[in-house]
């Protein structure tokens, strides 16, 4: 234990360390939030991956997806690596760069503006991130809360008031340049926690195919190319987790701040072979709950017989990896978490003080004024953040199809074809977003009034936000045909 708190403390002053020197370096709103535009390859490449991968995935999704869906769960590591990474930078990459510069943007709502020739998307554009990544801020604050509560035993409402105070500091210090510094650190910490955790894993299984033949000894359905919950619940979740980045713009900014068209390339191929290797082994692991805990030996996992998910990965951590180890995963946790979170932290800033008030109510204010309010509405992002963390939904998944499914459903149609398309208009930019955002939200609050059991899978956040995309990325240009064959 006085181990532990050694090596987290030490990881704590290093990123302040770290916090300070970025802070030094930053002149500007551009070097607060884009690192001047000009960061390299590797920085950008671990930026994104840790951006991606956070507490969300390592204790929401592991867990429940690995309880549920066994090995297929494995098919979201995969096409996640495929389209939500290798595809955005290569087909995407250098075009979203190419395209800021061009239209003299910072942000995602400024190039809608700019391309659609509307303030009107701008502004919604601007709220929807303000209010989305709210709960996906939240969800990351569950998670790692749930982590250091089952490793130390602190209460579950100190370790969010103490992470909220250590995130807000980070972020308001350096902005993206202490983050683009540390991003690495973070990836090189994630890649060597992963491999830890497989091994460890593995051989607390007795090996690969004694833990495939114990999963299948369970229900063959665990170990076959399609889960339990069918084949519509899992490709909900592929299409969320894999097309959302194609206009996440926590993701999407990573672009607007690398160096050139070179750093493009060789971030591709390092970003997906990141993305698989901590994917891949994050929903194998999930998958091995259903061997290494039970109501008997992990009652903090259960309630009532019944797994409690996002107990599930922080109860099998403790229990799986030798206590010699167990501080590089907590690392591993911390590391996904701190970089998705500065990530949220610094877009949802922006939004407000960028695209809202020196859009609109402030159109003068000066460079410096600028960053100052960026500090100031990154402390309060983190705040409401927290605020709705000890809250403590139910199930971290709901949170994060919400919001990603919200966030995805309003951008994919205007960015994606805004993008690439010169066809697309003003009103099918707009309304494809709207009527995309709209379906999500209608889908996902009606189904909290459902009762059959499963419920349809569009009726689950996952799902909701698929259709509610897809919607979205069809609506454009159809509507933008329309109008253009009535005129």
């Amino acid at each position: 234990m006085v181990v532990k708190i050694i090596v987290i403390a030490l990881y704590a002053l290093m990123i302040i360390i770290i916090g300070i020197v970025g802070m030094r370096k930053t002149k500007s709103f551009s070097d607060f939030f884009l690192g001047g535009g000009n960061v390299g390859p590797w920085m950008t490449a671990f930026s994104y991956g840790t951006a991606y991968f956070s507490a969300v995935l390592f204790i929401g999704f592991a867990g429940k997806i690995g309880w549920g869906f066994g090995y297929s769960g494995l098919w979201i590591a995969f096409f996640n690596a495929l389209f939500g990474v290798m595809l955005v930078w290569s087909v995407f990459g250098w075009r979203i760069k190419k395209m800021s510069v061009e239209y003299g943007v910072a942000t995602m709502s400024e190039f809608l503006e700019k391309r659609y020739n509307s303030s009107s998307i701008k502004l919604i554009a601007s709220i929807v991130i303000f209010v989305f990544m709210i709960p996906y801020s939240a969800a990351v604050f569950m998670g790692l809360s749930y982590l250091f509560t089952s490793n130390f035993g602190i209460d579950y409402s100190v370790v969010l008031i103490l992470m909220g105070v250590f995130t807000a500091s980070y972020v308001i210090l350096g902005g993206y340049k202490s983050m683009a510094m540390i991003d690495m650190i973070f990836g090189i910490i994630m890649t060597a926690g992963v491999i830890v955790l497989f091994v460890s894993t593995v051989d607390k299984g007795n090996g690969l195919g004694n833990i495939t033949e114990s999963l299948s000894a369970i229900s063959p359905k665990l170990t076959s190319w399609i889960g339990p919950p069918g084949f519509w619940s899992l490709f909900s979740l592929v299409f969320l987790t894999s097309v959302a980045p194609f206009a996440m713009p926590q993701l999407v900014q990573k672009f607007y701040a690398i160096k050139d068209k070179r750093s493009v390339k060789v971030g591709a191929i390092a970003s997906t072979f990141f993305a698989l290797l901590i994917g891949g082994v994050a929903y194998f692991i999930g998958s091995t709950t259903r061997l290494f805990l039970s109501p008997e030996t992990t009652p903090g996992a259960f309630e009532n017989g019944k797994p409690i998910f996002d107990r599930l990965m922080p109860e099998l951590l403790t229990n799986v990896i030798p206590d010699s180890l167990s501080v590089l995963i907590l690392l591993l946790i911390l590391s996904a978490s701190m970089s998705t979170l500065a990530a949220l932290v610094l877009i949802s800033s922006s939004s407000f003080s960028k695209d809202f008030y020196a859009g609109y109510i402030n159109k003068g204010i000066s460079d410096k004024s600028l960053t100052m309010m960026m500090r100031v509405m990154s402390g309060v992002f983190v705040f409401l953040a927290v605020a709705l963390a000890f809250a403590e939904f139910d199930v971290i998944v709901e949170i994060l199809g919400v919001s990603w499914g919200a966030i995805g459903s309003f951008f994919l149609g205007p960015f994606v074809w805004g993008l690439f398309s010169k066809k697309v208009n003003k009103l099918g930019g707009l309304s494809s977003g709207l009527i995309g955002l709209a379906v999500c939200l209608i889908l996902y609050f009606y189904g909290l009034n459902v009762e059959t059991t499963p419920k349809p899978w569009y009726f689950n956040s996952p799902g909701a936000g698929t259709v509610g995309m897809i919607v979205s990325l069809v609506a454009n240009p159809l509507i933008s045909l329309f109008q253009k064959h009535k005129e």
